[in-house]
């Protein structure tokens, strides 16, 4: 079987499975953020009454983080709907606004947080919870109807999953980063490509992947339909959560021989920066190709382009530098956010050369414009602007004006173009 295959199979007491199985799965944690909190919410009372008590509340989180620095009256409402429910449970894993226990984006913030362990299920409200199959974990969206048939039983019917590899071998070069290597996937798969399968990252150039980058592959794998991401665990995905729980876990690992649906290879040591143009992250770029395309903003930022190394690589990119559009930066968490302080290039903090290269100033961390937002979100775009963004998603609409064109790319290919004020390969810099 597949990491995918055994992970379910035990999860739901099975010997074995194979894809297209329809199995019962025991959820190992249940994430659910502001958006879409307050409907699984509403669901789970309707369902089980309005004094039923959640599966057990260990397995219970939820993270603030997509409208929440706005004074949008329904959205704050949101807010008020899950602390009233946190409180209501007494859930343990409650990281409210405005408090010290306030984290940042879910999907950087859960892992960060401990909560993300090798071999389990995590189920959760938001499609990118695909992310934290980085570390080994099945974990994928879901909607608010199955959040609160879980949150009252602790299990979901799911359907088994076929597998596709990705084998990506080679020496990464040092202007490519995880957002391009991904980009390059999806844009020879398509956006329908892996509809409801697995996609298994492997090979050698994952393996020297940062778990940071890992996250970024894993969390746009729902771009190309499918239903997880997942890679395998070693020793420094377990360096990384033995650090972060003391909780026990059990990883699993694909058989050798287990059947796949199809595999892909490739040659990271032979790809180039990429861009995914307007208005899908298939409609892919060779940046090269594309400096002809005048910028109005930049945006560093989102569960993909707003960890520490993310703006590592961007810094690399800014140090001594100016910026020549408006760009912005909006770290995924605090713990990021202080990252920006502690983290030093040539002496220099990220926060200081980012200073000094004319960005606007930094936002605190959230999704901010990521999802577009109420009117006033940190970075949400207007009509006729053209944008490079870190983000995972450049639907029409998506961070905000419908008539905004959204160029999804690598901090390193941000960066530059931030400088150079268009489109630009960040070997010209």
């Amino acid at each position: 079987m597949t990491i995918t295959e055994k992970i379910l199979a035990r999860e739901s007491g099975a010997s074995r499975v194979s894809p297209g199985d329809n199995i019962w799965v025991n959820a190992g944690i249940l994430l659910t953020h502001d958006v879409c909190g307050p409907g699984t919410i509403g669901i789970f009372k309707q369902e089980f009454g309005d004094g039923a008590k959640v599966f057990d509340p260990e397995k219970i989180v939820i993270l603030p983080d997509h409208y929440i620095f706005t004074a949008d009256e329904k959205a704050r409402r949101n807010v008020d709907i899950l602390r009233a429910f946190a409180k209501e449970q007494d859930l343990p894993y409650f990281y409210d606004i405005g408090t010290s226990r306030y984290c940042g984006v879910c999907h950087v913030a859960l892992p960060e947080l401990g909560h993300v362990r090798p071999g389990e299920v995590i189920f959760g409200t938001d499609s990118h919870t695909c992310t934290h199959g980085a570390l080994g974990a099945f974990s994928t969206g879901i909607g608010n109807t199955d959040a609160g048939f879980i949150m009252g039983t602790g299990k979901l019917l799911v359907k088994v999953p076929p597998t596709l590899r990705f084998v990506l071998d080679g020496e990464m070069p040092p202007y490519l980063s995880a957002k391009d290597l991904i980009l390059h996937i999806i844009g020879d798969i398509t956006v329908d490509g892996a509809t409801y399968c697995a996609m298994e990252f492997t090979g050698s150039a994952i393996a020297s992947l940062s778990i940071e980058e890992r996250c970024t592959i894993c969390n746009m794998a729902v771009e190309a339909g499918a239903k997880n991401g997942i890679i395998a665990p070693d020793q420094k995905t377990l360096d990384y959560v033995n650090a972060r729980t003391k909780k026990s876990y059990d990883p699993l690992h694909s058989d050798p021989s287990a059947d796949v649906q199809a595999e892909y290879r490739y040659d990271v040591s032979k790809l180039e920066p990429v861009v995914a143009k307007p208005h899908l992250p298939d409609n892919k770029a060779l940046a090269r190709d594309c400096r002809d395309v005048k910028l109005t903003q930049v945006y560093i930022g989102s569960c993909t382009g707003g960890k520490l190394e993310d703006f590592i690589m961007a810094a690399k990119v800014m140090k001594g530098r100016k910026v020549a559009v408006r760009t912005l930066l909006v770290p995924a968490t605090r713990q990021v956010e202080q990252g920006l302080l502690d983290t030093t290039i040539d002496g220099q903090s990220l926060r200081a050369i980012f200073e000094a290269a004319g960005v606007e100033p930094i936002a605190p961390p959230s999704c901010a414009a990521c999802l577009g937002g109420p009117s006033d979100t940190f970075g949400r775009t207007h009509a006729d602007e053209v944008v490079v963004s870190t983000t995972n998603r450049n639907f029409i609409g998506r961070m905000g004006s419908k008539e905004s064109q959204i160029y999804l790319a690598s901090p390193f290919t941000a960066a530059a173009s931030a400088v150079k004020g268009s489109i630009v390969d960040p070997r010209d810099l």
